[in-house]
């Protein structure tokens, strides 16, 4: 039939038979659940590869100082496996670099002439060129502080004179400052009975005392002043003295308070002194401070023998250190350029001070005999002069109407810049970090002991660590080195650098390891928060003594393994009491025979450290040592090498003392107080907890040894998490301590449990706020700090369960 053309009749849609298309495959149903099973997988792996990347050690935690890269993540990578060397590999290359030679080629450089806060620009930039030469990334990082700088200074004990008997002994090239002053006296009736050289020795056998750029003796942060008058023998000067005195009904308003260095900071003397209404302080170091090696005994003085020479001066800071370190006018922020400033003296003395020596304290003390009481009218801390031999009698005074003291200090205040000297070496872990600081700077020519035996064994330090990266080796923890500016004067450098990376510290800051006086003697010490304890005692007894009287003995086995509590006084303060980092300051001091050492004098200084302290350098690299393989232990151990037990045992042990505070106060209202038992249950909760982690964590380091095979890259992800999570606890335990209003009445220490002594400086106390308040009888000050010290205490335990 006839095809016909369409219609209006015709449908738009018609329906069209076709034959049923040919499968393409002949398996589909196969086919869909291959392609579902494929997909599914790759989806799978992509996770398995990603989850346990995120938490693997060593995530997102940015800053300048961090590394900028991380190792890809595979299933059979390992963050703790050797990189290059195996952990024995790397001890035995840090006991085996560190060298005498070079310890005594740095000492020489540091110790060749003046370096004072924010005047050593060369010192830091050859520092810098050091590291670099190591092998080690370095840099200068600087702030810009207020200090001062000495301009000019005298001190004299004039006496009445008769109009016809003016007599002025002027000596030998004194400046403008005395000649001043000695037209002064004369015109106020005065005649000199005794100028005061205000200035140590030039001794031949000892080349930097006689360096005509040397530093005079003064005071940072001292206030600048004239002064005329009456003075007082006030012992050492600490709190208890000047209430003492007070009781002895000893007249104070208005005079001159002369002190002995020791017991406390030299800062607090001044601002007891002027909180009491005197007008100027005088600061010398008595004999009595020697011990045993005194010229008395029969000792020869240096430079001839180890005794004192008696024209030594102690400079030194006279800030208020236990208020707030770091630079005055920026009290918990960097001292950065266009920073607002604050008004200082919160911190620093508005009285003058002057350091001299004992030779120039001789007369002003001996003019002092038969006037007052004595000192052996008072308590047993008054006893133990060592001036007595030559005529002392330790009178307090005051002087008689007709003598007193003419005071003069001029110093000039500027804005000026100082460096640091940051190095780092990057590790694989970007979120766990350790710092090894010592500071550079210092208050005169030499500081061999103070601090440049620092600087020395810290240039090995680097140098050891640089010849382990060109041997391959790539550490798991990132390591920052610094050598600090303005120590002196407060601690400024190490504070300023810790308030401007301060976010970056809390997440990453494992520990810091200070070291400011490595060597002025041959007894070792260490101070640290309890957490180090244990690190502390491993390293040490793998170092071998210097001074062995058995074969074999290390430097552990030597010494009495007592740790101190952190106070103040070096650059540990910032990262302990404001960032809550566990700290430790090590070094050798003092023992029993060794010379006697001129603290902040010019006497500290490469001839008497090569003479008389460290002649073969032993010391030094013993120091080198201890501080290398403590840092090496905190970085390469994958379970962070912490004990919290011990800071449990510690708390407790520090309670204790509380305890026997409140049961003998002569307050009725902190004697009868039952809140303390709280503590003693918080603390006994956080022992538990804290036994219980510490063998988690022991449980972790065999099962890492062991290792995992690559297929199990699910159980390898489980491990690592565990050990992050065990090091996060460990990290961030000492961060459950910190308050942050402060501490009452010096807001800037945030640590419940560690600060300087409010009337010491450089001692610790321990729960400062709860002691200060039994010690005043501030009962609500008290239960109030227990609820806070417990709630910290209670954080901590709920970290580590």
């Amino acid at each position: 039939m006839a095809n016909r053309a369409p219609t209006e009749q015709t449908p738009l849609i018609t329906t069209v038979i076709v034959t049923p298309s040919r499968p393409r495959y002949s398996y589909g149903t196969i086919r869909r659940f291959c392609t579902i099973a494929l997909s599914t997988t790759l989806i799978v792996v992509i996770i398995l590869f990603l989850v346990p990347a995120r938490y693997l050690p060593g995530n997102n935690t940015e800053s300048e100082w961090s590394p900028r890269h991380q190792g890809p993540y595979s299933p059979w990578y390992s963050p703790y496996e050797d990189k290059g060397l195996s952990y024995k590999e790397l001890t035995e290359v840090l006991l085996e670099t560190p060298n005498p030679d070079k310890a005594r080629e740095w000492q020489r450089y540091y110790t060749a002439g003046p370096h004072l806060a924010g005047k050593n620009l060369s010192q830091a930039e050859w520092t810098r060129d050091r590291w670099l030469d190591f092998g080690v990334e370095s840099g200068i990082v600087d702030y810009d502080i207020y200090i001062n700088y000495p301009l000019g200074h005298r001190l004299a004990l004039l006496e009445k004179a008769g109009e016809a008997n003016v007599v002025v002994a002027e000596e030998e090239g004194r400046g403008s400052v005395e000649e001043r002053n000695s037209k002064g006296n004369r015109n106020r009736g005065y005649k000199i009975k005794y100028e005061c050289s205000m200035e140590e020795d030039v001794l031949p056998e000892d080349p930097t005392s006689g360096l005509g750029n040397r530093v005079p003796t003064f005071h940072g942060y001292s206030a600048s002043g004239n002064i005329t008058a009456r003075y007082v023998y006030v012992n050492f000067g600490t709190y208890k003295d000047f209430e003492e005195l007070q009781q002895a009904n000893v007249s104070l308003k208005g005079s001159i308070a002369i002190a002995k260095y020791g017991g406390i900071f030299r800062g607090l003397k001044v601002k007891r002194a002027q909180e009491l209404g005197m007008v100027g302080v005088v600061l010398y170091t008595d004999p009595q401070e020697d011990g045993e090696i005194t010229e008395e005994n029969g000792y020869e003085k240096y430079p001839n023998g180890p005794a004192r020479n008696p024209s030594s001066v102690q400079r030194g800071s006279s800030q208020f250190l236990s208020i707030a370190p770091g630079d005055p006018t920026t009290p918990g922020y960097p001292s950065k350029p266009g920073a607002p400033r604050q008004d200082p003296h919160h911190s620093i003395p508005a009285i003058p001070s002057v350091p001299i020596s004992y030779k120039d304290a001789l007369p002003i003390l001996r003019a002092l005999n038969g006037h007052g009481p004595k000192a052996e009218d008072f308590n047993g801390f008054w006893q133990g002069g060592g001036l007595r031999y030559k005529g002392i009698e330790y009178n307090i005074g005051p002087s008689p109407s007709n003598l007193v003291l003419n005071l003069v200090n001029e110093q000039e205040y500027v804005t000026t810049p100082l460096w640091n000297v940051i190095g780092i070496i990057n590790g694989t872990l970007q979120d766990e970090v350790i710092v090894l600081g010592n500071h550079r700077d210092a208050w005169i020519a030499g500081g061999a002991g103070d601090p440049n035996s620092g600087s020395a064994a810290m240039n090995e330090v680097v140098r050891s660590f640089g010849a382990a990266l060109s041997k391959g080796w790539k550490p798991l923890r990132t390591i920052v080195f610094a050598s600090w500016d303005g120590e002196e004067y407060g601690l400024i450098g190490s504070t300023e650098w810790v308030e401007e990376y301060i976010p970056w510290l809390s997440k990453a800051a494992i520990a810091y390891l200070n070291v400011d006086v490595a060597v002025r003697g041959s007894k070792f010490s260490a101070a640290a928060a309890p957490l180090l304890n244990k690190a502390i005692y491993e390293v040490t007894s793998l170092v071998q003594s210097p001074n062995q009287t058995v074969p074999g003995q290390t430097v552990r086995d030597l010494w009495d393994g007592h740790i101190r509590t952190m106070g103040s006084g070096s650059d540990f303060t910032a990262f302990q009491d404001f960032a809550g980092i566990p700290s430790v300051d090590f070094g050798f001091g003092a023992g029993p025979g060794d010379a006697v050492y001129h603290y902040h004098s010019n006497y500290d200084s490469f001839a008497w450290m090569d003479k008389f302290t460290d002649p073969d350098w032993t010391y030094h690299i013993a120091m080198t040592k201890v501080w290398a393989l403590c840092a090496a232990a905190l970085v390469e151990t994958p379970v962070i090498t912490f004990n919290a037990t011990d800071y449990a045992v510690g708390l407790d042990t520090y309670l204790q003392s509380v305890k026997n505070l409140t049961t003998s106060s002569p307050h009725e209202s902190v004697r009868s107080l039952t809140s303390l038992t709280l503590l003693e249950d918080a603390i006994s909760r956080l022992h538990d907890a804290a036994t219980t982690f510490d063998a988690r964590a022991a449980a972790l380091a065999p099962k890492i040894s062991e290792g995992v095979p690559w297929w199990r890259w699910w159980r390898k992800a489980q491990l690592y998490a565990e050990v992050k999570r065990v090091n996060e606890g460990y990290m961030y335990l000492e961060r459950n301590f910190l308050y942050e209003k402060g501490l009452d009445g010096r807001s800037w220490f945030k640590h419940v449990v560690f600060a300087p002594g409010i009337w010491t400086g450089y001692s610790g106390a321990t729960f400062p706020g709860l002691v200060e308040c039994v010690g005043s009888g501030d009962r609500e000050g008290v239960e109030r700090w227990s609820r806070i010290i417990e709630g910290n205490i209670n954080a901590a335990t709920k970290s580590l369960e």
